[in-house]
């Protein structure tokens, strides 16, 4: 088995009182990726786990790629740009530990294709994460449009984290056919009920899957921080509540319920193809969970090394 994970890849500088408290890689689906990368190996010593993403060729493009090779991450599909930095996001804890961001990005336009980021040759059985604003960027849309026609044609499992932020709403008209467009592909789409507020103007999560989801993908994964987990497939609509923690940071949180959700499908030996019953939404919803509980205990954006499998 595979597992590829596509999307941006930032340095992230987390402040308190406006005062710097950690600088560590991140990214949606970076994050993810690296909390797969330190716990699926010890579920399937033989996964192999690939990062996609773009960097700069400065020195903390250097310390990403690094990072990604210490975490059992391999960085074949990593493209780095000439004569480019590395983006950095500034990261604002408030007093619930919940971030404002704030991003500084290259200017230099950084439009990615297969010849640039590299082909992949999927197969069945392989799991592929997309996610965030990156899933719909115009410099990339192409390039993954590519991808999930290939991961759907090899029977590759495809998991979708909408992830859409307030500060995309004006793009919206724009960006909801490439949204849409997205979840035709995968076999699971994960929303926060933020996500589906902003982008439908709806908070109810059983309307959110009928009216909307159902017939772009069979199954929703409806998150709401704090509150209880919704999961909807064909026949199953589950209620699952979510461990109460005392946040250190919230960073990181929902991306590490997808690295949970995705170690999961390994460690019970699920995929596209395995009806969804209630027992098993519990499992993956309940290790989802868990790692997602062990990142907001801590100042990191993933879980320790040493994190139970």
């Amino acid at each position: 088995m595979k597992i590829y994970g596509i999307g941006e890849t930032v340095m992230d500088m987390v402040f308190r009182n406006d005062q710097p408290q950690a600088a560590v890689p991140g990214g949606s689906t970076f994050n993810a990726v690296i909390s797969i990368g330190r716990t699926v190996p010890r579920l399937s010593p033989a996964t192999e786990i690939y990062m996609s993403t773009q960097i700069g060729d400065d020195h903390v493009g250097d310390i990403i790629c690094n990072f990604l090779l210490d975490n059992n991450v391999k960085t074949e599909l990593v493209k780095r740009y000439n004569n480019t930095q590395t983006n950095v996001s500034m990261a604002f804890l408030n007093d619930r530990n919940d971030a404002q961001y704030e991003f500084y990005k290259d200017p230099k336009p950084k439009i990615l294709r297969l010849e640039d980021a590299g082909e992949i040759n999927f197969e069945k059985g392989d799991i592929l994460l997309i996610g965030s604003f990156f899933a719909v960027d115009p410099a990339v849309t192409l390039y993954l449009g590519e991808v999930l026609k290939a991961a759907r044609k090899a029977g590759a499992t495809i998991y979708y984290d909408i992830n859409f932020r307030k500060n995309h709403l004006a793009e919206l008209p724009h960006l909801l056919p490439i949204i849409e467009e997205n979840c035709r592909y995968c076999d699971f789409v994960k929303g926060s009920d933020e996500d589906f507020l902003n982008i439908y103007g709806i908070d109810n999560p059983e309307e959110v899957y009928e009216k909307r989801i159902k017939q772009l993908c069979p199954n929703l994964i409806y998150t709401q921080g704090p509150d209880p987990v919704h999961v909807f497939s064909p026949g199953v609509h589950g209620e699952y509540p979510v461990r109460k923690v005392k946040p250190v940071s919230t960073i990181g949180a929902g991306d590490n319920f997808n690295a949970g959700f995705i170690a999961g499908l390994v460690k019970f030996g699920a995929d596209s193809q395995t009806p969804l019953t209630e027992a098993l939404w519990s499992k993956l919803v309940g290790n989802a969970t868990r790692y997602s509980s062990a990142v907001c205990e801590s100042m990191f954006n993933y879980v320790e090394k040493d994190f139970e499998a």
